[in-house]
């Protein structure tokens, strides 16, 4: 099982507009949350300019592993 079946990507900007025009402090966050709970398993507060290349990052990722290795791959990057 891919762990796009287990856990979904949620992204939230900060403000309307593109990253390129966005105010030097918005921030924008991305994170993982478990389907059959509904909680928040990894997140991350981001720049514009990250945001975009994170989540295609997890996007590929979620289709392409197991839960675990998903998981094990993302959890060091995590900021708390």
């Amino acid at each position: 099982m891919k762990a796009n079946r287990e856990y979904e990507l949620n992204v939230r900007r900060g403000g309307r507009g593109p990253a390129a025009l966005a105010h030097p402090e918005r921030v924008d966050q991305v994170e993982i949350v478990e389907i059959a709970t509904g909680e928040v398993a990894l997140f991350w507060d981001t720049a514009p300019a990250q945001t975009g290349r994170l989540s295609r990052a997890l996007k590929a990722d979620l289709s392409q592993l197991e839960p675990r290795e998903f998981m094990r791959r993302w959890r060091r990057w995590e900021v708390r």
